[in-house]
């Protein structure tokens, strides 16, 4: 009897449907409707409000890789900055798989 074993790294299940972008979508959902989350805590201690559209994308061990403003409503530039600033130092919990970027448009309404 031969038994074979593969060793390396599972898909992980997003991986496999593609849902990269919904799991990180409700991530920032999530993060956002917590008071007791970090991404939460430092958006109210900057004082940003307003609505923003932000292109989003993420790599590696969710490290967000870019952010771009797409839309700021009337919003001074300096809250618009504060808040990419935020986002950018932002760690998702997803994993990217190695050599992808998952690119997303986001709505804050803050």
């Amino acid at each position: 009897m031969v038994s074979l074993c593969t060793y390396g790294q599972k898909i992980s299940q997003a991986e496999a449907n593609g849902d990269f972008v919904d799991m990180a979508k409700a991530e920032l959902n999530s993060a956002l409707s917590s008071p007791n989350s970090e991404l939460f805590k430092k958006i109210s201690e900057s004082g940003i409000t307003g609505h923003f559209v932000f292109d989003i994308s993420l790599r590696g061990k969710g490290v967000v890789a870019t952010v771009f403003v797409v839309n700021a409503g009337e919003q001074s530039i300096s809250m618009q900055n504060r808040l990419k600033d935020i986002i950018k130092a932002y760690r998702f919990s997803l994993k990217v798989p190695k050599k992808k970027i998952y690119k997303f448009q986001y709505t804050f309404d803050l």
